[in-house]
């Protein structure tokens, strides 16, 4: 299988728990999970970031007043896709947590979704939409040696 191109940008914002998720996010496995999800050349820039900073750009960009697990800002899909995902740490990490799953698990399946949004995809329009991109979502996990993300 032939992969996509990647310039990434990996940026860890400042704060306590910061260490932990640069250990589990190392641009290798960063760039793996982000290429198999891509179906054009990207640069993208992933920025891992507090509950403060997360909860700022959700307000501001979504007026949603809470920190989410992944903002995936998009500017361009072709003919190479150019954006920003930013994930919020403490969010991951519950979710994680939560879900029963490891924190390289959950955020590998979190880049991979960003990366969706970043190309046009959007679980958010439709019921057949969500139900297509969790396919294409779960069958790229697979791929890269996951368990299916939204299995109960």
């Amino acid at each position: 299988m032939s992969l996509n191109q990647l310039q990434l940008s990996l940026q860890f914002a400042r704060f306590a728990e910061a260490p932990v998720h640069r250990a589990v996010l190392s641009r290798s496995k960063v760039t793996r999970w982000i290429r198999h999800a891509l179906a054009v050349d990207a640069e993208i820039t992933v920025r891992i970031v507090d509950a403060e900073e997360g909860q700022q750009l959700n307000r501001e960009y979504r007026q949603k007043d809470y920190a989410t697990n992944v903002l995936t800002f998009d500017y361009q899909q072709e003919p190479t896709a150019m954006a920003d995902l930013v994930l919020c740490a403490p969010v991951v990490e519950r979710e994680a947590r939560e879900q029963n799953k490891t924190l390289e698990e959950h955020y590998a399946h979190l880049l991979v979704h960003g990366t969706l949004h970043a190309q046009g995809w959007d679980h958010e329009t439709s019921e057949q939409d969500a139900e297509e991109m969790e396919a294409y979502e779960t069958e790229i996990m697979v791929e890269l040696g996951f368990a299916d993300p939204y299995a109960k």
